[in-house]
């Protein structure tokens, strides 16, 4: 082979490995950009970065936010703030057509033809009598009262003034004798028990009177809290609460005058000196112990002939005007 065609030979095979070289070059080149891709497409998948982006879109596309937060925000209005019975601070409550009521019962009393207005327990004591004797002839009548007519409890008390009624005497007297004046009132056999009780409490601790405050008027035998209230107000001339038997307890219920049903009188009681002035207490028991007894009775109550027919919550739908 002559010098030429080796070194046309050597040429040829040097551009052959030129142009492996190349490409191989340019593989690498792409390679690593591909690499250096894949570095920058993890650095745009770190986690503290993706975790803004996103947090920040579901910012961006949730306007309602803002909303959601004040939805949240605790309420200061009552939660019936068109319930007629709440005022607009929603913390006193009074009934609907409270004053109306109380009006009309007003005139359906003006005559005071009920019994409790010629022989409640005011009309019971002896009006001549010296004032400590007076006062006690009152707190025995309202002790006769309970679970007794206002008929039975004042023929009882005439029967106890025929024998000089006073302390002195009725600790004196044998309790068969005391069973006989005060019978047929109600649980007249416990009765005897609570007035020679208390008037022998009466004669030790009071010299005769009876006490001038609710606390010690209730701790006598067989005295609660209406004749407490009722007997401040008789004898001593003082509010001091609503009496609150039977008709009260009753009528009060019927009426809604309280702001939820009651089971026990003294429960009524309670929940009508929350919201009733306090300058209509010393009326309330004389005046609804009379509607009771006349109009609002326990028993088929007389809503045809009653003023508040329209406007009571319990009023018989059916009634004949």
């Amino acid at each position: 082979m002559s010098k030429r065609v080796k070194l046309d030979v050597l040429t040829r095979s040097s551009r052959q490995k030129n142009c492996s070289v190349g490409p191989a070059s340019t593989v690498d080149t792409e390679a690593s950009r591909f690499f250096k891709n894949e570095n920058d497409v993890k650095i745009e998948t770190d986690d503290s970065h993706p975790k803004k982006k996103k947090s920040s879109r579901k910012q961006k596309s949730s306007p309602d936010n803002g909303k959601a937060a004040t939805n949240c925000t605790p309420k200061t209005e009552p939660t019936h703030p068109d319930d007629e019975s709440l005022s607009k601070d929603n913390k006193s409550w009074f009934p609907k057509n409270w004053e109306e009521t109380l009006k009309n019962i007003r005139i359906m009393r003006q005559h005071r033809t009920a019994p409790v207005d010629d022989m409640g327990c005011d009309k019971c004591a002896d009006d001549e009598a010296p004032g400590p004797i007076s006062r006690y002839q009152t707190l025995l009548s309202l002790m006769l009262s309970s679970q007794t007519k206002d008929q039975v409890t004042h023929a009882a008390m005439q029967r106890l003034r025929e024998i000089k009624c006073t302390p002195e005497n009725i600790v004196k007297i044998s309790e068969e004798e005391l069973g006989k004046r005060i019978y047929p009132v109600g649980f007249w056999k416990r009765k005897v028990q609570y007035l020679k009780s208390t008037s022998k409490i009466l004669l030790e601790k009071y010299n005769g009177d009876i006490p001038n405050n609710i606390k010690e008027l209730c701790d006598l035998p067989g005295v609660g809290p209406k004749m407490a209230h009722i007997c401040m107000q008789v004898a001593w001339n003082e509010t001091t609460g609503i009496g609150v038997d039977t008709h009260v307890h009753r009528i009060s219920n019927r009426l809604k005058w309280v702001p939820k049903p009651t089971k026990t009188p003294e429960g009524t009681r309670i929940a009508l000196e929350a919201w009733l002035p306090k300058e209509i207490w010393s009326e309330v028991n004389h005046l609804l112990v009379g509607f009771g007894q006349e109009i609002c009775q326990p028993q088929r109550p007389k809503c045809a002939e009653c003023l508040n027919r329209t406007i009571c919550p319990s009023a018989d739908k059916n009634y004949q005007f």
